[in-house]
């Protein structure tokens, strides 16, 4: 009945010997590319709306788009007939000291006005006349470029 135990320890097999792992020094950069990639797509995104601050509804037309050298000034009538310079809420009796203070060319700058779709037709008109008369000579209206057609 008596058992003899070898010098293999017992199950007769082979002892196991633990071998260390060596650090991997590989950079895993499938994350970093992920990440970059989502930053991107929302990027894209969200460039189109910093462009203006004042939410206007343009109307569309078939004019061709205009490639200026200088930015614009830009002048806004929202739905309700507020007027906006750049973005920028003022009154409709103080648009040309607010111009003079802002033209770096002078009178010959130029100015965008963007009316709403929805706005009073005699508030955008009477902002072209006030600037118009004041001699400032390139005076531009801002639409959207008609869909469909």
């Amino acid at each position: 009945m008596g058992m003899s135990m070898g010098a293999g320890g017992g199950g007769g097999g082979k002892r196991r010997r633990r071998r260390r792992v060596a650090p991997v020094s590989e950079i895993n950069i499938t994350p970093f590319v992920d990440v970059m990639l989502v930053l991107l797509i929302i990027f894209m995104v969200a460039a189109p709306l910093l462009t203006v601050g004042v939410p206007i509804d343009l109307p569309e037309t078939q004019a061709k788009s205009l490639t200026p050298e200088t930015q614009p000034i830009t002048i806004s009538v929202n739905q309700e007939g507020k007027v906006f310079i750049q973005e920028n809420e003022i009154d409709a009796e103080s648009i040309l000291p607010q111009l003079e203070a802002i033209a770096q060319n002078g009178y010959e700058e130029r100015i965008y006005v963007r009316g709403d779709r929805d706005a009073d037709y005699g508030t955008v008109m009477k902002i072209m006349a006030r600037i118009s008369a004041a001699g400032y000579k390139k005076i531009g209206l801002v639409t959207l470029q008609e869909q469909g057609q």
